[in-house]
Parts: C-alpha cells; structure tokens; sequence
C-alpha cells in the first residue's frame, strides 16, 4: 500500500527546485552586485615584517557572472594587450552560510588558491582563510615554504573597497604580518 507522502510531488512552473534557487542572488549576492565596474587599484606589498613596502598600481575590472563576483587585475597603463595579473571570484554559497574565494595569480608560481569564510560574515566586510600553499623561496634555487594566508575584504563606502592579506611562514615562529593591500577607487562611470 502506497501512503499519500510517498508520491511524487510534481514541480510546477511556480515551484522550481532547491538547486536552481538556491543559487540565485540572495542578498549578499546582491550586495556583491553593487562592486561591478571599473577600478583603480594600489597595491602594497611588505615581502616580509620589516621590509619596506613597494607599490604598484593597476586596474580592476569587476563584473558577475551568474552568482560569482569576478575580478581581474590587469597592470595600470595601456590595457590593450590585456595582461592579466590575477584573476579571482567571490561568491556566498547560501547552501554552506559562508564565502568562497579563489585567486589565480600569474605573478608568483604558487597555482589555484582556495579560500572559504568561517562564518556569515557581512558583505561589507568577509574574513576569508586560505588553505596552506607553498611558496618557492626568495633564493636562486627552490627552497620551498609553507604559508598560511587570510583575507579581509571591505566595501569603503559606494566607491571604495579593501583586500589586506595577512601571511605567516611556517618557520616555527608564528608571526603574523600585513603582506599585501589592496585598495580599490571606482572609476567614473560613464
């Protein structure tokens, strides 16, 4: 004997599956939304707690795709030749409650980088944690070393957002230090 909730419900045009809302824009797919466009882009990098910082500029553009914010960084000046610098996406997964992050980065040979958030945090500002990756030295050879990584990316108002990453070698000593900054001005909107 079949009971009445073992049948099948049928899906109808007002009801679609988990899968396919799911993945729409929730609301902080929505406020990620709001990051599209062009922008300006200086970055600071202190290779280690002491060092001096360099600073580079360059140009990011942002656009979604789907529930995916992407992100690329291209050198500042002409960007006709459309060298890419690093490339990443940012999403809310609303099944996990938690950001994702992925960063390609064609500067330095250290491959795919993933990065989740521990929390839900808010879009205006996500902490997001790396998993270890290795880096090869600052020698002529490859000397290897692991490296832990988290992110703090804020929104500075409509026109204005930061990434700091924040490195710890793994070299026993457990020391933390801002290794790079990112700052982001909109551009002019045309």
């Amino acid at each position: 004997m079949l009971l009445a909730t073992s049948l099948p419900v049928p899906v109808t045009a007002s009801v679609q599956p988990v899968a396919v809302t799911m993945n729409k824009l929730g609301p902080e797919g929505r406020a990620l939304a709001t990051q599209t466009g062009s922008w300006d882009v200086t970055e600071t990098v202190w290779a280690t707690p002491e060092a001096k910082p360099i600073v580079t500029t360059g140009v990011a553009v942002r656009q979604m795709i789907g529930p995916l914010l992407q992100e690329i960084l291209y050198p500042a000046g002409d960007q006709s030749d459309k060298t890419i610098s690093r490339i990443d996406y940012l999403s809310f997964n609303r099944v996990e409650g938690r950001w994702n992050y992925v960063s390609m980065d064609t500067r330095a040979p250290v491959g795919i980088m993933t990065a989740n958030s521990f929390e839900r945090d808010p879009p205006d500002r996500i902490q997001v944690v790396f998993m270890p990756f290795a880096v090869p030295g600052d020698s002529t050879v490859v000397s290897g070393q692991l490296l832990r990584m988290d992110q703090i990316i804020e929104t500075i108002g409509s026109d204005g957002s930061r990434k700091d990453q924040h490195f710890i070698m793994a070299d026993g000593t457990g020391r933390k230090w801002l290794a790079h900054r990112y700052n982001y001005t909109r551009r002019a909107r045309s």
